[in-house]
């Protein structure tokens, strides 16, 4: 029988735990299949989110919900017990611990050819084309170097891609030393003075992470942080008692976000009359988000984006109560101003780079500052991504993005349509590209379950085309 090939591009979280979930497979007979994860990164498995080497990044969700596999929802704290001396601030552990975490997962199935017959291949190195073949069975991936990896199978597990530029109107900014486009790129902060002022341009969970790295780094300039609404993260509270689930009973059917929006107010009202939080509100309904957002037609989705979608963020994805005192700690001592308004032009001068910024009517306000930074979240827009392997496969009609500009447009499996509608059988995606299908798909509870899926899938797959043979 002849092997078949899963060939997976990206190996941050998504990626890798899609290799994992493979190699876990089980099957009456082994699958004669080969897994090439490509990731140019030193090692795979923590991706962009979870390399950073500074103990000041810490998770924002708590270690009990971190675990890689649903049905062992205790392995990340068993993990931590057994390998790490760490001791965990109100039980968020450092974003380093969780990248060697998954760092060891992936190394395992690396190591050695699994139970099943699945055999995991690494290559440190980008991918560079995609080529279907022209009888649309099969496609052949090619890497920097030049190595061709013929694919049964590819999955874009790409994760996130950089901030998209703050304006247009201008580009000298672009090029300027002391504009840092992409606060995650490595060595990105070092040209920072201790006493330098810095503009931030977001105040979500990228910002709060840069004023943490400033803070440990000893920095004393001012710092400005600008956004749209002049909102921070809330933050993660405990002790509530639980909140019942609602969901079946008055939002299974909901079609328009006023809807929503109205039955979620009554029972955050209803749960302070009985004493609990309203972050167990939320976060009772956190299983059915995508159903939610399923539900709503793309006029209403789009409604959400344009009214909700800023406010959403702020009380969905919190901090941890340390890093939110301290943004509240660095406010209260007029070091972290704050400014509101939208980026209208950013202009370098001879002391740094002035931002215009404005809201609504208002007049525009000029902020000066020596160094500024962008960290208003990742680029969603897969019309505008220039990855070499996306903007190929966009060019030949492979990969479509969605109407709303949040990711690709794929099946209940994650294939890829084409131009035409039609679920590709042999281009699938995971992780945040999956975003139009149900808006939450970034943090590790999503995600865990998406490569669980879409690994029993593929296996299924593998199998029908097993006894075809």
């Amino acid at each position: 029988m002849q092997r078949k090939s899963i060939t997976i591009i990206g190996g941050g979280f998504s990626g890798s735990m899609l290799a994992v979930q493979l190699a876990r497979l089980a099957g009456n007979h082994p699958y004669a299949c080969d897994v090439h994860l490509v990731e140019p990164r030193p090692v795979p498995g923590p991706g962009l989110a979870y390399t950073a080497r500074r103990p000041e990044y810490l998770l924002n969700v708590r270690s009990q919900f971190l675990s890689a596999f649903p049905e062992q929802p205790d392995h990340f704290q068993n993990w931590l017990r057994v390998t790490s001396p760490e001791a965990c601030d109100d039980d968020f552990c450092s974003r380093q611990s969780y990248g060697r975490y998954l760092q060891q997962l992936v190394s395992q199935v690396l190591e050695w050819p699994s139970m099943n017959g699945i055999r995991c291949y690494w290559h440190n190195q980008a991918a560079r084309t995609v080529t279907i073949a022209p009888d649309g069975v099969g496609a052949v991936v090619r890497l920097l170097d030049g190595t061709e990896l013929p694919s049964s199978y590819v999955v874009l597990a790409l994760g996130n891609f950089p901030p998209p530029h703050p304006t247009t109107r201008s580009a000298a900014y672009l090029t300027h030393p002391n504009y840092h486009g992409n606060p995650w790129a490595q060595g990105a902060l070092r040209n920072i003075g201790t006493d330098d002022t810095v503009l931030l341009i977001g105040t979500g969970l990228t910002a709060v992470d840069v004023l943490l790295g400033l803070r440990a780094d000893g920095h004393r300039g001012l710092i400005t942080a600008v956004s749209g609404h002049g909102r921070w993260p809330a933050a993660h509270a405990f002790g509530s008692a639980p909140y019942p689930d609602f969901y079946a009973t008055d939002l299974a059917g909901a079609t328009t976000v006023l809807e929503v929006l109205r039955t979620v107010r009554r029972h955050v009202r209803e749960a302070a009359q009985q004493g609990i939080d309203w972050r167990m509100v939320l976060d009772v309904l956190r299983p059915n988000l995508g159903r939610i957002w399923a539900a709503w037609p793309q006029a209403e989705q789009a409604r959400f984006l344009r009214h909700l979608a800023g406010i959403w963020s702020v009380l969905r994805h919190r901090s941890p109560p340390r890093n939110a005192a301290i943004v509240a700690e660095l406010l209260a001592s007029g070091r972290l101003a704050q400014a509101t308004g939208r980026v209208q032009h950013i202009t370098p001068g001879p002391d740094g780079l002035t931002v215009t910024i404005q809201k609504g009517r208002q007049l525009a306000q000029h902020l000066t500052a020596r160094h500024v930074i962008t960290c208003t979240g990742p680029l969603l827009d897969y019309s505008r991504i220039q990855e070499p392997v996306v903007a190929d496969l966009r060019a030949g009609g492979h990969l479509q993005p969605d109407a709303l500009r949040l990711g690709i447009q794929t099946d209940n499996h994650g294939a890829l349509l084409d131009a035409t509608g039609q679920a590709s059988p042999l281009l699938f995606t995971l992780g945040p590209s999956r975003r139009p299908a149900s808006f939450e798909s970034t943090a590790v509870p999503e995600l865990r379950e998406q490569a669980v899926e879409l690994a029993q899938e593929l296996g299924r797959r593998l199998r029908d085309s097993a006894e075809n043979e």
